[in-house]
């Protein structure tokens, strides 16, 4: 049997965090990934330019993460986005910050961010094994003794799951994580898609398709009732919307059609304007440019793919000259810029979605040290513990931070039963 002091399952960003940091402490360590490479989802984050962290303090930053960011307060008071920033420092990557507090590597590679990792691990002496798929945890007297992966039995005082959720599955997330920690007899909140587009109703959206909008607002509907918004950029596709804003809007979309809600979101195009000032601007124009078609005078407040959807909708004629255009006419177009509302159907598949909700119930994990408190030498860091948070780099931070606090405590725990 091969003998390792700590194990670490999955070699994504959680992964690889916790491996390093174990090792630093002086701890021989074995990471077993499913897949032939390390890091293959990290690869595709932020479409291959890697959205490293954020910049919002801890107070801020778990605002973003669901259902409750408080559970990390203690893992990002350990290690947090400066402490990334600064490894990647270390190992040649340099970051530049964007808005909404973005950092990405200078390189839009999201390459050199696996690369600065890699080398990070190898020089502390970690050993990783590629095609292991880990099957069982081997479990004495209510403690780890180590894993069974691919056939072959691998000892260790402490594992750490770092598999992942199930999200972009092509990538190793199949939810193994998920069945590991059920043997040691955690609690699974239901996985389901999260950061995923949405597909609508009808063919408006698709009429659409590539259209990017930027600078509006997306209001999400709930039976009837709002429930929550967002702003900035979107887009069109051929099945119905995508995008940031989007994005961050769908948690509260796919949780409500798996109770068979009514969902709808409605696309503010002006949300600078109120509606008072709105219609003004619409009386102006109209006024001013009496004699134009008011086909043509779309084109200064829409987007020319946008325009054919309206005229279309409002039932309007495009020939009509604008200083024939009645007031309910008015009425409706102002309503449309400030409400055009579509049906969510459906949300597309884990095959497509960013990130997984749900998973490991954060009540079962200590904050402290990421250990189960079920299974003595357990321990759980990143997507596979049920916590998600919106875009911008905060569930990549979420898998370094959790990572290096499982690896520290492993480590550390470690250390101490040795002294004894």
């Amino acid at each position: 049997m091969n003998n390792f002091d700590i194990i670490v399952v999955g070699a994504g960003p959680a992964g690889l965090l916790a491996a390093g940091r174990a090792a630093e402490l002086g701890a021989k360590v074995l990471i077993l990934e499913k897949m032939y490479a390390p890091g293959r989802k990290l690869l595709i984050t932020g479409k291959g330019r890697c959205n490293i962290t954020n910049s919002a303090e801890i107070s801020e930053f778990i605002k973003h993460v669901f259902p409750d960011g408080r559970f990390l307060r203690s893992a990002f008071s350990n290690y947090f986005s400066e402490d990334i920033i600064e490894l990647l420092q270390r190992f040649g990557v340099e970051s530049t910050l964007e808005r909404g507090g973005r950092y990405f590597p200078a390189s839009n590679k999201s390459l050199d961010i696996l690369n600065a990792l890699l080398d990070w691990i190898n020089k502390l002496g970690v050993e990783i094994k590629c095609n292991q798929r880990v099957e069982k945890l081997l479990v004495e007297n209510g403690k780890i003794t180590g894993v069974k992966a691919s056939g072959e039995n691998f000892a260790a005082q402490k594992v750490i799951i770092a598999t992942g959720g199930k999200s972009y599955p092509g990538t190793g997330s199949t939810g193994d994580g998920y069945e590991l920690a059920r043997q040691a007899g955690h609690t699974i909140e239901k996985p389901i898609p999260a950061l995923v587009p949405l597909e609508t109703k009808g063919s408006m959206a698709q009429n659409l398709q590539g259209l990017n909008l930027k600078n509006v607002k997306a209001v999400i509907w709930v039976d009837g009732k709002k429930a929550g918004e967002d702003f900035g950029e979107m887009i069109f596709t051929h099945f119905g919307l995508s995008g940031p804003i989007i994005l961050t809007l769908s948690r509260i979309a796919v949780a409500a059609l798996q109770n068979n809600k009514k969902v709808e979101i409605a696309i503010d195009l002006k949300p600078a304007l109120d509606e008072q000032k709105l219609d003004a601007r619409l009386i102006r124009d109209l006024n001013e440019q009496g004699k134009k078609q008011i086909g043509n005078i779309f084109r200064e407040w829409l987007p020319a793919s946008m325009i054919p959807v309206f005229i279309e909708k409002l039932q309007i004629n495009p020939e009509k000259e604008c200083h024939q255009v009645t007031g309910n006419e008015r009425k409706q177009i102002r309503n449309l810029m400030k409400d055009l509302r579509f049906e969510v159907s459906h949300n597309r598949s884990f095959k497509e979605a960013i990130i997984t909700a749900g998973g490991i119930v954060t009540s079962e994990i200590s904050p402290k040290t990421m250990e189960s408190k079920l299974i003595g030498g357990l321990y759980f860091a990143g997507e596979v513990i049920d916590l998600d948070a919106e875009t911008g780099g905060y569930n990549l931070q979420i898998a370094y931070s959790t990572g290096w606090l499982a690896g520290n405590s492993a480590a550390l725990q470690l250390n101490l039963q040795n002294m004894e």
